[in-house]
């Protein structure tokens, strides 16, 4: 019996249970049918349909590009490939920042316009508003601390978030905040470890990190660092599992000689 057959469809609820028997909950991302319909199948949690397809889909160099209507796009075609995980699109830089109600509409296309489980959006008390205002329409939405990829150009590099005092006292701060409003779940990324179990340790709702130590609740990954689809990517909390770059290359290059040899097709190949 497949993993998706007999597994229960996860839903918000059943990941505030996964966090209170101790059981870790695995998360990657997607951006299409095909690659989520085998993330799904292989038994992951959640799929995070993340902004970071304006890097991996799109090429830019950022985050900040992607539009509100191309994360509608990526995100309706992975529910479409998924049976039995929660799926979560990531809100666009410019969709839901400093104003409240065209977070509310943002949200709510999203929602009608791709059929996902829940919306994620990135910082803390500058956005608590918008968040609760989300959640007001019945829409879950998880959280995002610690490095915040959309606010690239106020801090100006991608280096480990919150080692100084002030900067982790507001991180526990604004999770504290998060949970207080609603948020069924929040995601750290790169912060230290011991910040991070802290956090995990006095929040009730799921903590999942990306850099962020082995003492939360669950893992985030990129699926095209992990499986290395993208080779330039190389920071300390990526474990790749496979080498698909140079596999793919490989194989795209066999195909191509078989053509120019007339290899392909071959009898048996052919009508």
């Amino acid at each position: 019996m497949s993993v998706e057959s007999k597994a229960k469809v996860v839903t918000t609820h059943v990941l505030y249970e996964m966090k209170q028997r101790g059981e870790k909950i695995s998360m990657l991302t997607a951006y299409d049918y095909s690659m989520a319909r085998i993330v799904d199948a292989a038994g992951i949690d959640v799929i995070l349909v993340g902004d970071s397809a304006s890097n991996v889909m799109a090429g830019n160099e950022t985050t900040l590009p992607i539009t509100l209507d191309q994360m509608i796009y990526h995100g309706a075609s992975v529910v479409k490939g998924v049976k039995r995980a929660l799926v979560v699109v990531d809100m666009p830089f410019g969709s839901y920042q400093g104003n409240s109600k065209e977070a509310l509409c943002s949200a709510i296309r999203i929602m009608k316009e791709t059929a996902a489980d829940a919306v994620k959006l990135e910082g803390g008390i500058e956005v608590v508003e918008s968040i609760k205002r989300i959640l007001s329409a019945g829409i879950p939405v998880m959280g995002h601390l610690g490095l915040t990829p959309q606010s690239i150009h106020k801090f100006g590099t991608y280096s480990v978030r919150a080692k100084e005092q002030a900067e982790a006292q507001k991180l526990i701060e604004d999770a504290h905040l998060l949970e207080e409003a609603g948020c069924f779940g929040i995601v750290l990324e790169k912060i230290p470890a011991a910040l991070a179990e802290q956090v995990a340790r006095e929040l009730s709702i799921p903590i999942i990190g990306i850099g962020a130590g082995n003492g939360v609740d669950g893992q985030v990954l990129v699926i095209h660092d992990m499986l290395g689809i993208n080779k330039e990517f190389s920071p300390r909390f990526l474990r790749r599992y496979l080498n698909l770059f140079d596999e793919m290359t490989e194989a795209v290059g066999r195909y191509a000689a078989d053509v120019k040899s007339g290899d392909f097709p071959n009898e048996k190949e052919q009508y």
